[in-house]
């Protein structure tokens, strides 16, 4: 007698059902790979086999194999139209639902040259495939999404935390593809980050316009050990780049401020706890009234984030409430008059993943968007946890349709959660050129290069098409740390390559690449001198984990003009490797598991940014000018000088 499995595969169903009549519960087997037998069944692509299987064995329509993929996935692997046909009209699938990898049952027909399949998706969506975007739409540490538009323009700002320039603004035509074109504070006396933890300093910023003026309101979060915790900026400029005003300041307590102008021209901020309004001056610098409760929100948790939008008679209060976990969600209520009763939406959450095993999580803090075209528009942070529950490349930014009911009321896709695909809004595309590689050949650093906490003034230095990092006296374990010079990490598998100038550098210092989160979880490859009468160089990776934990290492030829380091990344696994031509490379190491750089990575202070990668140079006591005892003037400064850095996604 044969197994189940023998009998999906032989595609014999008289024999799937003796066997499954005889013992029903065979249905929930697992093949060797861990995969179900009735998404084996799917994967024949015969309809008769999947159609007894949904209709008359035990098999739930909600299974998923281990990277979530479900029955339509894998009846798009068959390219039976038949039965993808059934899956989606019968049971309900949809052709747009994301596995772990994003990779939906479009993109399966697609990849694999199925035509007609895929012809029947976009039938069935509505929309052709080159049609579609894919969430999230900005990758990486991207948390805390604000947006208006002007004219046919979008601009968004982000948090920024500790890192500098502070709060990044972007710029986009079609609301899916964007670039950073400045920031809200390059002034490092205003930032005022040198003294902040890692996880403080600038949260959940808003942008808006009024009157010929871009406004940015923030959070600045200081550290927990005076009296005073947080504190409100605006800052304001006639371009969206900027540069914007000197930050005032709005001493209210709370976060999440956002700004709301009336009809009648009066100016207000919002701040949690839930949504409290507070008046503004005309030039929204100074608080000119007490604070007063609109409404705490719907799900009574952690309301946060409001939004203020006036339409058709209605002011429409926004929240993000459950708290910036697995139950993150946004809520909506409305009221005829500002500072009348709220009621809220009988449609709440408007937004929130109920499927806990999808990817795409933690959807919240959103605010809407109308284009010029008349469609509405919801931007939300989201997150995608991998392994055992680690969110490496943090809080991202996404972007859904909103639809307003019969009723008046704004529900955000459907209320089906996050999308994956959806189709593009109604706006020319505009995609900006850029590129993920670096040569420092310009005379100012790329707007995706950012440094925890300000660099000190001559701390990187633009020569000869090579970006010079100077020495810190600080390691990277210590908030004082200066000049590290990092990018976000955007994908779980990429690889990141940098030329290197052959450092000369002493005892007890080094210079090279890091994977960072903060001061208390990072890692470097670099090249380090070791301490002994006769010092070595050595290519080496060390793990500080709220202190160092030495990793192996392997002796170079300092004899050599460059070198190479290379950091591969496939999910929690990296890879280390030299080389001293670029093109044959030695491993030094590989870290099966680098869970610390993300939030879940330590429980230690504010952690809600994300991995970043980059490059850094560590002096110590050495990295100071001086004067000996004869008056003569010398240095033991040292500067990591590289040549390029290269980011490619595998």
């Amino acid at each position: 007698m044969g197994t189940i499995k023998d009998a999906i595969y032989l595609e014999n169903i008289s024999e799937v059902k003796r066997i499954l009549e005889e013992e029903p519960n065979l249905i929930d087997e697992k093949d060797e790979n861990g995969v179900l037998m009735a998404l084996l069944a799917a994967k024949t692509g015969n309809l008769a086999l999947v159609r007894y299987i949904v209709e008359y064995s035990r098999a739930s329509m909600d299974i998923t194999d281990n990277e979530h993929k479900n029955m339509l996935h894998y009846a798009a692997l068959s390219g039976s139209v038949e039965v993808c046909r059934y899956l989606v009209e019968r049971v309900g699938l949809s052709p747009l639902t994301g596995d772990n990898n994003l990779v939906t049952p479009i993109d399966i027909a697609v990849n694999n040259k199925f035509f007609d399949l895929q012809s029947y998706f976009e039938e069935e969506i509505g929309a052709k495939y080159n049609d579609l975007y894919r969430n999230p739409i900005r990758t990486g540490f991207y948390p805390d999404p604000s947006i208006v538009r002007v004219e046919d323009t979008y601009y968004m700002v982000n948090s920024s935390f500790i890192y500098f320039p502070c709060i990044p603004v972007s710029e986009s035509k079609d609301l899916i593809h964007w670039r950073i074109i400045g920031y809200a504070i390059t002034n490092p006396e205003w930032a005022a980050l040198d003294n902040l933890e890692g996880g403080r300093g600038y949260w959940a910023p808003d942008i808006s316009y009024y009157n010929g003026k871009f406004y940015i309101t923030a959070t600045y979060r200081l550290n927990d050990d005076g009296t005073i915790y947080r504190k409100q900026i605006v800052v304001s400029s006639d371009k969206p780049e900027g540069p914007y005003s000197k930050p005032a300041i709005i001493d209210e307590d709370g976060i999440d401020p956002s700004i709301f102008t009336d009809d009648d021209g009066k100016r207000y901020m919002l701040l949690n706890r839930g949504a409290r309004i507070l008046p503004l001056s005309d030039d929204a610098t100074r608080q000119i009234g007490e604070a007063h409760l609109l409404y705490y929100g719907d799900n009574k948790r952690a309301p946060e984030g409001p939004h203020l939008l006036k339409k058709d008679g209605y002011y429409y209060l926004f929240e993000a409430e459950g708290g910036t976990g697995p139950g993150h969600r946004i809520t909506v209520s409305r009221s005829r008059e500002l500072m009348g009763r709220y009621m809220p939406c009988p449609y709440n959450p408007i937004m929130r993943q109920n499927d806990e095993n999808a990817i795409i999580q933690r959807c919240g803090h959103g605010k809407p968007v109308c284009t010029q075209n008349g469609q509405w528009y919801m931007v939300y942070l989201c997150g995608r946890k991998i392994g055992d529950g680690y969110s490496l490349l943090g809080r991202e930014t996404a972007i859904d349709p909103i639809e307003w009911t019969a009723d008046g009321w704004p529900i955000v896709n459907s209320l089906n959660g996050p999308s994956t695909l959806q189709i593009k809004p109604d706006l020319p595309e505009c995609i900006w050129e850029s590129s993920l590689d670096d040569d420092f050949g310009n005379d100012w650093l790329s707007s995706d290069w950012m440094f925890p906490r300000a660099p000190e003034f001559d701390g990187i230095v633009l020569e000869n098409s090579y970006v010079k990092v100077k020495g810190s006296r600080y390691d990277l374990n210590s908030m004082h740390a200066k000049n590290i010079l990092l990018r976000r990490q955007q994908n779980f598998r990429f690889e990141a390559v940098c030329k290197l100038r052959m450092p000369q550098i002493y005892p007890g210092q080094d210079v090279g690449m890091t994977c960072y989160y903060d001061e208390n979880t990072f890692l470097k490859f670099g090249i380090f001198a070791t301490k002994e009468e006769n010092p070595r160089l050595l290519v080496k990776v060390a793990e500080y984990i709220d202190g160092y934990k030495e990793g192996k290492s392997a002796e170079l030829d300092f004899s050599k003009e460059y070198v190479y380091l290379k950091t591969e990344t496939n999910y929690l696994t990296r890879t280390f490797s030299y080389s001293y031509d670029g093109l044959n490379y030695t491993t030094v190491d590989v870290l099966d598991n680098v869970y610390y750089l993300c939030d879940e990575g330590l429980k230690k202070g504010k952690r809600f940014t994300g991995a970043m990668i980059g490059m850094y140079a560590y002096a110590g006591s050495f990295g100071q000018e001086y004067t000996d005892d004869a008056g003569n003037h010398g240095s033991d400064v040292i500067y990591g000088e590289f040549d390029f850095f290269n980011y490619k996604t595998l």
